[in-house]
């Protein structure tokens, strides 16, 4: 019994305390019973808000950040020093560009709006002292602007602010197209700058300025004009001597752009040949535009570590819309590069093969034709693929000109020349001759000299005598052609004349 009355009595006053615990938390719990009220409310409505409505967890993360985010304290104001140093306020925006609008008498006024650059005003590829009061600038421009517009060029040098003569002295700039209309986005401009005086006589330095303007080509309203600085001479760095001394070299080859996959076989022999024929007072200077791989690279390092040959990478040229790999920019920087340190410069191509009788040298037929600033050569065509039957099953073993030995003899076609100058007395050049020289043109040395010309075979990877003939005249394709054993009769001694310059480590060399 006594247990029982304990158990009750424990019972009662655990209620007490529970009733004490809720009546003590009611407006606690009376707030969150509202506020779970109010919640079960908002999810039930949500159910019903249109689709496009939607609250996603970025919008929440934004939401809880500015909330959670505490307000910085103004900072102190700075000082004067420092509030001198703060950027300078932005510039207003540039006004709005002209809209159509109706003019008075119901005139539609339309507009034009201009935005971007289709081409670029000028991109020079080099700057070169032609004497003591002349330069060349050779270089791209925009071909439209050159052939519909009359943009002008203004040359101006100025001197190193230490120089004792500081003031700048300009001259009009005058623009030579050689490319003969060739172009094609782009152009090619020599800019010839004589000045009145003599320019950096003293050697104390400066920096020659080119301003290119458009004169209202592109856009009649503007005359934009770009200032370019072309050229920088240090103190005492211009040999003027050069201007009046003997050339360094007597002949030097200016090549135009190579490209392609070209063949590593026929670039040795053509090399080999010329260095030969040209002597040791020669340099040839390659151009590269892709077409020297490392196959054909191997064929040019032997001459290049003998000092022979120079190769320019030009590839960078390749991003400039001209024609055939720029190559009448590229001949013309040649011109001007090595102008003073060549009495002869050549100009053909790596498939071509210079020629003169055994009777005469180079330098008798240069001789005989020192009158002359520039002389042509006369092409003889070779067939690129007719051979004869006694090299059957050996003619991998034969050098290209050594097998090729069918002469094209159809009549009445113009065939284009190749040729060579004094470049000292040339402004400017082309592919096939200049036109902007001093002095006279002689286009009558057949007699003298001639080139061979075996037409795409610089560029073939495979063996080029695809028919063997025993006969001593052909026709193929509708054209004649007979045997000339010329080229032949000469590789003999070429091959030897390699072996002796460079030794066996071209032997191996792959079509």
């Amino acid at each position: 019994m006594a247990e029982k009355k304990e158990r009750a009595e424990k019972e009662r006053s655990s209620g007490k305390i529970l009733l004490g615990v809720v009546g003590s938390c009611a407006a606690e719990l009376k707030l969150l019973l509202t506020s779970l009220l109010v919640l079960c409310t908002i999810v039930t409505l949500i159910q019903f808000l249109p689709p496009k409505f939607s609250i996603s967890s970025s919008d929440l993360r934004i939401c809880i950040s500015k909330i959670s985010t505490p307000v910085a304290p103004t900072p102190d104001p700075l000082p004067s020093s420092a509030a001198a140093a703060a950027p300078p306020p932005l510039l207003p925006p540039p006004p709005p560009p002209p809209q159509e609008r109706v003019l008075e008498g119901g005139i539609v006024k339309r507009a034009f709006n201009p935005y971007g650059t289709a081409a670029y005003n000028f991109i020079t590829m080099g700057a070169y002292r032609g004497g003591l009061n002349n330069f060349a600038i050779v270089g791209l421009a925009s071909k439209p602007l050159h052939v519909y517009g009359r943009p002008t060029y203004q040359c101006q040098w100025v001197q190193h602010q230490n120089s004792t003569s500081e003031q700048p002295v300009s001259s009009a700039g005058y623009r030579i197209l050689p490319d003969w209309g060739y172009g094609r986005v782009y152009t090619v401009v020599v800019v010839n700058c004589t000045f009145p005086e003599p320019i950096n006589f003293n050697n104390s330095g400066g920096r020659l300025v080119l301003r290119a303007s458009t004169s209202g080509a592109g856009d009649r309203d503007f005359n934009l004009t770009d200032t370019i600085q072309i050229l920088s001479e240090q103190p005492g760095e211009v040999d003027f001597d050069i201007f009046t001394s003997p050339p360094k070299y007597d002949y030097l080859y200016c090549g135009s752009s190579l490209y392609g996959s070209l063949s590593p076989q026929r670039v040795r022999e053509w090399l080999a040949y010329h260095v030969r024929l040209f002597g040791g007072r020669s340099h040839f200077v390659i151009h590269d535009a892709g077409g020297v791989h490392p196959e054909v690279l191997e064929v040019l390092k032997p001459w290049m570590e003998l000092g022979y040959v120079t190769l320019q990478d030009i590839r960078d040229q390749e991003r400039f819309d001209g024609y055939y790999h720029n190559q009448f920019m590229v001949v013309n920087d040649c011109l001007h590069r090595y102008k003073f340190m060549a009495k002869w410069m050549f100009f053909f191509d790596l498939d071509e093969y210079i020629y003169v009788e055994p009777k005469n040298t180079l330098r008798s037929v240069l001789d005989s034709l020192s009158g002359y600033t520039q002389f042509t050569i006369e092409q003889m065509t070779m067939s690129s693929k007719l051979c004869l039957t006694d090299d059957y099953g050996k003619t991998y073993k034969k050098w290209g000109f050594e097998k090729l030995v069918y002469r094209d003899v159809k009549r009445g076609i113009r065939r284009d020349r190749k040729y060579v100058v004094q470049p000292r007395a040339v402004y400017a050049t082309g592919v096939h001759m200049s036109q902007n020289l001093v002095g006279k043109t002689n286009h009558k040395t057949e007699r003298r000299i001639k080139y061979f010309h075996y037409h795409g075979t610089i560029a073939q990877r495979r063996e080029p005598c695809w028919v063997l003939l025993n006969t001593t005249d052909a026709t193929d394709d509708n054209t004649p052609y007979v045997k000339d054993i010329t080229m032949r009769d000469i590789a003999g001694t070429v091959k030897r004349f390699e072996l002796k310059m460079i030794g066996p480590r071209l032997q191996h060399t792959r079509q």
